[in-house]
C-alpha cells in the first residue's frame, strides 16, 4: 500500500513551479477563482487538477504544461 501511495505522491510539480516563479498558493487561487484549499491539495498532490485547469495554471505561471507534470 505504501508503494502505491508513493507512486502517486509526485504527479504534478505545481508547488515547485510556484516556488520558482515566487508565487503563492493564495495568488494562484485568486488567479483561477478557486479556493486556496483546492490549490493546497494540488500542491501536496492530494488531488489533481483537471487538464483544463492545468492549462489555466500554465498560462497564469507563464510556463508549459509539461513543466507542471511529472512524467516519470
Amino acid at each position: 500500500m505504501a508503494k502505491e501511495k508513493e507512486g502517486n505522491s509526485n504527479v504534478n510539480r505545481i508547488k515547485a513551479v510556484l516556488a520558482d516563479k515566487m508565487k503563492t498558493n493564495k495568488w494562484l487561487a485568486e488567479e483561477l477563482g478557486v479556493a486556496p484549499t483546492t490549490v493546497s491539495k494540488w500542491c501536496t498532490n492530494g488531488s489533481q487538477p483537471p487538464l483544463e485547469t492545468l492549462v489555466k495554471i500554465a498560462k497564469a505561471l507563464d510556463c508549459e504544461i509539461g513543466d507542471l507534470v511529472r512524467m516519470d
